[in-house]
């Protein structure tokens, strides 16, 4: 939907994703409105970087002192209400990931970011799918709904148990999948292997949950009180396209910073940047977060699923590269 006119720009095309847009973020919004989850509006430019490995925070100097962050998730601030004592929440926000266009990706996108008080990773897994039943309209019609654990899905599409396959079974799968690298960690491999061999080939016909991730990639969430070794986490499928990522959420301050540190010391080891521990999260967390359940829903993605388009560009005003 590049509204810069050109050879490629479509008037009437552009006008129908828009308008297919306004009316997504209409049944979003009437959607929480009907079940009691306040609206919330939280900061663009934040003090703290994310530490994850994997996600690029962009940097924004602001002349003397120390430089700001464009936020990569409302997640951090979202939190800090909910320790206030806010209860349910949710926020309609653009977000910025470094490093990250293609088809599914484009570094400024959207995000629907929610949590609920008291709620199981299983019941907010029921909302995210009527909330994307909703989202898609038509295009939901006839998809069956599906939950396979973590282990599940990699025993389905890849013959492997993630959790005991030795390194080097892993290293090999990876290498028939394309991975180029001559040495990896264990959880370089994993991701790799969810992203290239089994992500994209989840939920054809259907909204599939893939839920228990591996302990080392439980980010923000708890880990399992039945098997330590995954974490309470879920990721969304449709189509082979990932639309939602969610967590059975952290409330310990104490093992929020250990993961910190963990984090800074893979970067180390990666050669980036070591990011600060978000100490005004942290002291949100020690203040006593409530028991919640919380995810993040990629806005264009559904979008695109909604309007059976192949690129985030077609349903984007103004592309990143284009911009």
């Amino acid at each position: 939907m590049n509204m810069t006119p050109g050879a490629d720009w479509r008037p009437s095309a552009a006008r129908a994703a828009l308008e297919a847009r306004a009316a997504l973020l209409a049944r979003a919004r009437g959607f929480f409105a009907a079940r009691g989850v306040l609206e919330v509006d939280t900061p663009l430019l934040v003090n703290s970087a994310v530490s994850d490995v994997h996600i690029a925070s962009a940097t924004v100097a602001l002349g003397e002192g120390p430089p700001l962050y464009l936020h990569t998730s409302p997640e951090y601030a979202m939190k800090r209400l909910l320790a206030s004592g806010c209860g349910d929440i949710y926020q309609i926000c653009h977000v910025v990931r470094g490093g990250e266009r293609g088809r599914l990706h484009n570094p400024e996108f959207t995000l629907i970011e929610w949590y609920r008080l008291g709620f199981s990773l299983a019941a907010l897994m029921d909302e995210v799918e009527a909330l994307v039943r909703s989202l898609l309209g038509s295009a939901a019609a006839g998809r069956r709904a599906g939950r396979l654990s973590y282990r599940e899905a990699f025993a389905r599409e890849l013959a492997l148990d993630p959790f005991v396959a030795p390194d080097s079974t892993l290293l090999e799968a990876a290498r028939r999948l394309g991975f180029a690298a001559g040495h990896a960690g264990r959880d370089e491999l994993l991701e790799f292997l969810m992203g290239v061999g089994v992500g994209p080939r989840s939920g054809a016909g259907s909204l599939t949950f893939i839920h228990g991730y591996p302990a080392s990639q439980a980010a923000l969430a708890r880990l399992d009180p039945e098997d330590a070794r995954a974490a309470l986490r879920f990721e969304l499928y449709c189509e082979g396209i990932e639309l939602a990522n969610g967590f059975h959420e952290l409330q310990s301050a104490a093992e929020q910073r250990a993961r910190f540190e963990r984090d800074n010391q893979e970067r180390r080891r990666a050669g980036l940047p070591v990011r600060p521990a978000d100490e005004r999260l942290l002291a949100a967390l020690s203040s006593g977060l409530p028991d919640c359940a919380g995810v993040a829903l990629g806005l264009e993605r559904t979008l695109m699923l909604a309007l059976g388009l192949a690129h985030i560009d077609e349903v984007l005003s103004f592309p990143t590269a284009r911009a």
